[in-house]
């Protein structure tokens, strides 16, 4: 099988999860595949559909070109990136696209040069667009500031979620804020550490610090438990008041200093976005705050800069240290890393010719715009005590790990380490008559779903692990548990995940019985609040958990009452969360409660040859209804077109999945057969017409990316002076125009790997170019190939790259402060 040699360029953001440690940011050279030990160029679409099975090795072929190489639009890798040091090579900047305002965004297009985007596969942007870099004009789409509110009159579950989020940041803000005088790390420090505690003195007392201040976890604040059931009815939030955009005057003061400095004016909404009231006056006195605007790289910052400074710009410039410091950190917040090590960071600061990398990371947190944290390093040896002069032992040092992060990140990982230890030393709400009828419920069980129903009667957090099949299990349980009086709600990634759990749950369960995560994070979906501001909830259960991000999980277990019990499940295979952190591997990894690992297999030929992935084997498997299909191709172009003929011919015809029903998945938006070539050519085939609603016509499947790593598949229906209209899962959808203008909105016949993340579909079509090869990971092809239930088709032109992808190539981690402390707070069990 050969791949075709669709560039891989990756969506940002989807939180490349890349190695920190790696410290160059290949930057690789698009290499075409050769088309070497293609199959026959000839297959017909009848025989594309049906003519091989998967007893046709996925494995690939010897004599295949190697097709492990770059992507031909580095910028648009879906990075799994990391952030490590990077050459600081600069990107191509013309013909960047717009990424869509959302929150935290930070054109993860790459991770940047410096803090290397190693693309595992990470799909989706800051905001979930791919993330291509524009020259400082090309971003010029009004990326979002980090609050990310989104233009436009109406207000959407993902407008009304960030709301949310900010005031959620701001009780933590007003926590910290609570603490009096300078917090001990409760550790005895000497030498760099000893250094960057003394500067949190300075700090406080206005001085400029000697060295980086540390951080303590503040205490966890004490909480009323809520009672076990409110006769009130639940609250709902109302929806939020969201700004249409930043002041006109704010704009049109940033776009004067814009074109002073030689910047393309289309940046200014974004930019009076970003750094809030007095915008344009910040932007003159550091023109190194364009950096805060997504898309704009530290080459462009310094062009913009030498414009207005003239004479006084220098690469010593603190300004320009500081702002480089913050840069880094987002872009590898959008590898999905908390924080970074001050190592790593330093070095990519040197990469981007910042002298002084200590002064720069000094600068940044004396300004609030990072933090710096002592995290023990728990499987080092501790030194042997020495003796003093009078023979007594002195205290050992620890030794410590020095790690670099942004601010929002650590208040959130910190407080979902609260949360969690809250949750699981609360007691049950109802010691009574509830857990005896629990006990009796797994009784009349058997297996997993059994154990699980145990777990839930006797501990506030559980954990389960299992693929497709395995996702009735906890489903089951919260059934069991709403049949007692217990109130339950079943959330998912998305829509499609929440119309699986209700149809199992079954007709009699309550529409407030499931959400998705967005929705319930907004209070627009599920059982709202009750009169102490909590979930009015007993149970709730999280599906696809792997796809909590550290931000949406702090406010989720914010939001748990005391003895409410939480479940996470969710497939460790799958891709990690769009947005940093990994708390469920974090949380799984610190072993603070009960794990049950579902018995459950997933059947069938797919369900064979996927299970095979997640252990690192790439199988034949015997497809005798062709439910399993491979078609070997050479080039881009043959790729294109057998994936159209899939889509169109082959499997209606011969599997009887109708092209509605048929999702193709590729690695990345960008290349020869990434999803921009393949929704042309399927638009072409499928829904020909002008575009006349901004590149849309009615009746074209579409994508709205309605936040970060979250998309709603839909289809359009039209278009007026509002906006471009949709209809999704059966509600109609309002997208503002600026969105679209933005990117918010893309065609939908062929999405990436992280887009595909929670869904299902009657069948896939997987592509996989040749020049796509970087971006290939077990958990990626383990994702993708997951995605069709009754039919996959693999348009195959990787050749060996994908065997050595499954074998080889493990989700790449990501540097996280969670584990630590959680198991801080919570004896491991």
């Amino acid at each position: 099988m050969s791949t075709e040699s669709a560039a891989a360029e990756n969506e940002s953001g989807a939180r490349p999860d890349t190695d920190p440690a790696a410290a160059a940011s290949a930057e690789a050279e698009p290499v075409s595949a050769d088309g070497a030990g293609a199959g026959p160029a000839g297959t017909d679409d009848a025989e594309a559909a049906a003519g091989s099975d998967g007893s046709e090795a996925l494995a690939g072929r010897a004599d295949g070109a190697e097709a492990a190489a770059g992507t031909d639009d580095a910028e648009d890798r879906e990075p799994e990136a990391a952030a490590t040091g990077a050459d600081g090579a600069a990107e191509s900047a013309e013909g960047a696209e717009p990424t869509d305002a959302g929150a935290e965004a930070a054109d993860a297009e790459t991770a940047p040069d410096e803090v290397d985007a190693e693309a595992e596969d990470g799909e989706v942007d800051a905001d979930g667009t791919d993330g291509e870099v524009g020259e400082v004009g090309a971003g010029d789409a009004e990326a979002a500031s980090e609050d990310g509110a989104e233009k436009g009159a109406d207000v959407s579950e993902a407008e009304a979620e960030l709301a949310a989020q900010r005031e959620f940041r701001e009780r933590i803000a007003e926590r910290k804020a609570a603490k009096e005088g300078p917090i001990d790390a409760g550790t005895k420090l000497s030498g760099t550490a000893a250094d960057l505690l003394a500067a949190v003195r300075a700090v406080e007392s206005g001085e400029k610090p000697a060295a980086a201040p540390v951080l303590a976890r503040p205490e966890p604040e004490p909480r009323q438990d809520a009672p076990a059931a409110s006769p009130a009815e639940p609250v709902r939030r109302p929806q939020a008041t969201v700004q249409t955009g930043p002041d006109p005057e704010a704009v049109d003061s940033v776009r004067a200093v814009l074109a002073e400095g030689g910047a393309p004016e289309s940046l200014a909404g974004a930019a009076a976005a970003a750094l809030g009231e007095g915008a344009g006056d910040e932007l003159r006195a550091d023109p190194w705050q364009l950096l805060r605007v997504s898309g704009v790289r530290p080459e462009q910052a310094d062009g913009f800069a030498r414009a207005l400074l003239g004479a006084e710009c220098g690469p010593d410039d603190e300004r320009r240290g500081r702002a480089v410091t913050v840069w880094l950190l987002e872009q590898a917040a959008n590898a999905g890393h908390t924080a970074l090590d001050l190592p790593v960071l330093a070095e990519a600061l040197g990469k981007q010719g910042v002298p002084d990398a200590e002064e720069a990371v000094q600068s940044a947190v004396a300004e609030g715009d990072a933090l710096i944290f002592h995290d023990p390093l728990e499987d080092a040896p501790i030194p042997a005590p020495a003796a003093d002069e009078d023979g007594e032992e002195e205290e050992v040092e620890r030794p410590v790990r020095v790690l670099v992060g942004l601010e929002r990140y650590a208040l959130a990982e910190e407080s979902l380490a609260d949360g969690l230890a809250r949750l699981l030393n609360a007691a049950p709400k109802d010691e009574g008559s509830a857990t005896a009828g629990l006990e009796e419920a797994a009784a009349a069980e058997r297996g997993t779903t059994a154990e699980l129903i145990r777990a839930i009667a006797a501990h506030r957090l559980v954990l389960h692990t299992g693929g497709e099949a395995a996702r009735a299990e906890p489903i089951a349980a919260a059934a069991a548990a709403g049949k007692l009086g217990l109130r339950v709600c079943v959330a998912a990634h998305g829509a499609d995940g929440r119309r699986r759990a209700a149809e199992l749950l079954g007709p009699d369960a309550p529409e407030t019985a499931t959400a998705t995560v967005a929705g319930l994070l907004a209070q627009a979906e599920g059982p709202g609040l009750d009169r102490d501001g909590a979930f009015a909830l007993d149970v709730l259960v999280v599906l696809d958990a792997p796809q909590l991000d550290v931000g949406d999980a702090a406010v989720l277990v914010e939001l748990l009452a005391d003895g409410t019990c939480l479940v996470l499940s969710g497939d460790p295979g799958t891709l990690w969360s769009a947005g940093p952190g990994r708390v469920f591997a974090d949380v799984a990894a610190a072993e603070i409660c009960p794990r049950i690992a579902s018995r459950t297999p997933d059947f069938g030929p797919i369900g064979e040859l996927v299970s095979g992935i997640g252990i690192g084997e790439l199988n034949q498997v015997e497809a005798p209804g062709k439910e399993v299909v491979i078609v070997p191709v050479r080039d881009p172009a043959e790729a294109i077109h057998r994936t159209v003929q899939l889509v169109a011919d082959s499997v209606p015809r011969a599997i009887g999945v109708p092209a509605e029903q048929t999702q193709v998945i590729t690695p990345g938006h960008g290349g020869a057969a990434g999803t921009r070539a393949l929704n042309v050519a399927l638009k072409e085939r499928l829904n020909p017409g002008p575009g006349r609603f901004g590149g849309f016509d009615p009746g074209d499947r579409a994508v709205y990316v309605a936040g970060r790593g979250r998309i709603r598949s839909g289809v359009v229906v039209g278009a007026d002076a509002e906006g471009l209209r949709l209809e999704c899962d059966g509600a109609p959808v309002l997208v503002p125009k600026e969105q679209v203008e933005q990117g918010a909105v893309r065609h939908g016949w062929a999405v990436t790997g992280h887009q595909a993340v929670g869904v299902r579909w009657p069948a896939a079509v997987v592509v996989l170019p040749g020049d796509a090869t970087q971006a290939l990971s077990r958990p990626w092809v383990y994702t993708a190939f997951g995605r069709g239930e009754r039919h996959l088709s693999v348009v195959h032109g990787a050749d060996a790259a994908l065997p050595r992808a499954v074998a080889e190539i493990p989700a790449k981690p990501r540097t996280t402060r969670l584990h630590n402390l959680v198991r801080a707070q919570v004896p491991s069990t």
